[in-house]
């Protein structure tokens, strides 16, 4: 019941709001090349030479809508990743994610503030968002610089074991992460929304880098306490950037032996013929279902959870 009426209203929300809801194949013959996203492979009879994928976001379908001259567009569908499942994470999860044309960063974490309150229950948002930029995050909660520390002073932040320390070697980025998933957003408040933005231009994903600081992606996630509620850029526009972090992408899954994921030509073929200036964020549904239902476990907000083992 919960779930129909928290669908209702993102639905509601966006109508007031007079954007248009879309509907985009979850099928694809290409897929993400992000090596921290595995996509589903799919195999079909009717094509038995060819693998198909299972979409992780919505993204690139959409952004080919918007520059086939589409308005402001919304989602609310299925996404699959391979290699996640847990309390937060399962292979098949719901999305909202959203586009809006003109939109600046602050205007588009605010609309996506917005959306989650009209959301969250109301008693369990007991104190007002707050916005806090990543480099400041870090420095008041982890008592490190992300940009000026040294690796080693990163991999003292986390405590981190010998075996972590191998299995993540010299991957600066993923050191940031590991800092900010153990020591900086366990301390955000656990009753207020927490926007933190301008991540580095290393992990830009399909942000543009902000045109004021050349360092820092235009880049934004929400978070309740440390539970990850969205992640929104102000859209790249530029067609030979976007191909060139594909193929940055590419060399880096080659280097760490994943597998090669057929790159989405049609996506750059649509952003040489312009996508609009606009920004655009992703939602999962299922963690705002769990924080209504004061659950730590995604797999009991789920109507039919993911079955490891048959049976199961």
């Amino acid at each position: 019941m919960r779930r129909a009426q928290m669908l209702a209203g993102a639905r509601e929300f966006f109508a007031d709001r007079s954007v248009l809801e879309v509907d985009t194949p979850l099928l694809s013959r290409t897929a993400v090349s992000d090596p921290h996203i595995e996509s589903i492979r799919a195999q079909l009879e009717l094509h038995p030479e060819a693998p198909y994928f299972l979409q992780t976001s919505p993204e690139f379908f959409m952004k080919r809508l918007l520059c086939a001259g589409y308005p402001d567009i919304f989602q609310i569908c299925k996404a699959f990743r391979d290699a996640e499942a847990g309390r937060r994470h399962q292979p098949e999860f719901t999305l909202i994610e959203w586009y809006r044309r003109g939109f600046s960063l602050q205007q588009m974490m605010q609309e996506t503030l917005e959306l989650l309150t009209a959301l969250i229950e109301p008693r369990l948002l007991t104190s007002p968002p707050r916005f806090v930029e990543y480099r400041g995050a870090f420095r008041e909660f982890a008592g490190v610089d992300p940009v000026a520390a040294s690796l080693e002073a990163l991999v003292r932040a986390c405590g981190a074991d010998e075996q972590l320390s191998v299995s993540l070697g010299e991957d600066r980025d993923a050191w940031l992460d590991l800092v900010l998933s153990t020591r900086v957003a366990p301390r955000f408040g656990r009753s207020r929304l927490t926007a933190l933005y301008h991540y580095p231009a290393s992990q830009a994903a399909l942000a543009r880098l902000c045109p004021a600081d050349l360092s820092v992606a235009e880049r934004f996630e929400v978070f309740l306490g440390d539970l990850e509620l969205a992640n929104g850029f102000v859209e790249l526009q530029d067609a030979g950037e976007q191909l060139r972090r594909f193929e940055a992408d590419q060399a880096l899954r080659r280097q760490r032996a994943q597998p090669l994921r057929p790159l989405d030509r049609r996506l750059v073929a649509a952003l040489v013929s312009g996508l609009p200036a606009c920004a655009g964020v992703a939602v999962g549904f299922d963690r705002l279902l769990m924080i209504n239902e004061m659950s730590e476990d995604i797999r009991r907000v789920q109507t039919f959870a993911f079955e490891e083992k048959d049976g199961e």
